[in-house]
């Protein structure tokens, strides 16, 4: 069974570079948290990487909305950040993150974290 990733970042390079680092898992993106929560109810998403600034609805936010539907609930989701403050970590953590990690990220590093948290 093929993993269905969801990438949500505003930078194209970076959701392109996501799906270039998970080759055998299906990465579906968006570029935005609103263009994201459109797409959540039609799609069985396994695992959610977000960026944590974007315009309209952040990162955190994004994570807390996807915390509470139900079908997602339960999902590992990563943020995948320039920023590395102690305080914004702590609000992805009481938001619902799993994991945080910094960019600029390698291929290795991402496929890891996401083979850990998928199994």
């Amino acid at each position: 069974m093929t993993h269905t990733i969801m990438a949500v970042d505003d930078s194209q390079s970076i959701r392109e570079i996501i799906k270039y680092a998970l080759p055998g898992y299906s990465v579906i993106t968006a570029a935005s948290g609103e263009a994201a929560l459109d797409r959540i109810p039609t799609e069985k998403i396994d695992c959610l990487i977000t960026d944590l600034h974007m315009p309209g609805i952040d990162g955190i936010e994004l994570i807390r909305r996807v915390r509470a539907l139900p079908a997602t609930a339960y999902i590992p989701i990563l943020m995948l950040t320039t920023d590395s403050s102690d305080q914004k970590k702590i609000e992805g953590k009481h938001a619902g993150a799993t994991g945080w990690l910094v960019k600029p990220f390698t291929v290795a590093q991402l496929s890891a974290v996401i083979k850990k948290v998928l199994g």
